[in-house]
């Protein structure tokens, strides 16, 4: 582990992008013998797992620019729920028990393809009036998100075994996958939340050259 360096780390479920971070800068510093400075560039969802960007020392007056690149993710979509969050730590409601036919489920996420148009969760970083909208959410404090343009590139469906769909999605930096998950169970009409997801690629950035940290 270098200062001034990009490292390429692979999350395991459970650990917040922080931890990671805090983790990092714990081991570097311990080795330079001072405070290290390190930083990432985008974040994870505790529940997700896969490819972080780190970047330390000199490294982190570039953090802005790995923010901006495209992903490459791995998720699955439960249908017939949806969640307070969006993920498997919010308060789960049943909608529907139909089980759409795989033609449909292709159908739908064809529609998905290019730019669209999405509404971030509230249990996001984004600010809303200088203050996180999870921590707003947190409070009750029900906000409007602003809507936001994004792109899919790609998105591939890996297996649909009712009731959770597999997909590769290649998407614009700001796409929100527990959104995209939401918007095909309305599609759908059966409702749906994002159950897994997994980070693969970031631009030319792979999991397959990342290294593990413990939790």
């Amino acid at each position: 582990m270098e200062e001034n360096s990009v490292l390429l780390i692979d999350k395991p479920a459970g650990m917040t992008s922080f931890g990671v971070v805090a983790r990092i800068r714990r081991r570097l510093s311990q080795q330079l013998g001072r405070k290290a400075k390190v930083g990432h560039t985008g974040t994870l969802d505790p529940f997700a797992t896969g490819l972080m960007i780190i970047v330390t020392g000199k490294e982190c007056r570039n953090a802005q620019q790995y923010s901006k690149l495209d992903k490459v993710y791995e998720a699955t979509v439960r249908l017939g729920h949806t969640s307070t969050t969006g993920d498997p730590e919010g308060e789960l409601s049943d909608v529907s028990a139909r089980e759409p036919s795989v033609e449909e489920v292709q159908r739908a996420l064809k529609g998905f393809v290019g730019e669209i148009t999405q509404r971030p969760p509230q249990f996001s970083a984004i600010k809303i009036g200088g203050r996180r909208a999870y921590d707003l959410a947190r409070k009750g404090e029900v906000v409007e998100m602003p809507e936001r343009q994004v792109t899919v590139f790609s998105l591939e469906l890996l297996e649909y075994a009712y009731p959770d769909v597999h997909i590769r999605v290649h998407v614009s930096s700001g796409t929100y996958i527990r959104t995209l998950a939401e918007d095909i169970g309305k599609v759908l009409e059966t409702g749906a939340y994002c159950s897994a997801l997994r980070r693969t690629k970031v631009a030319e950035y792979s999991i397959e050259n990342a290294q593990a940290i413990a939790m």
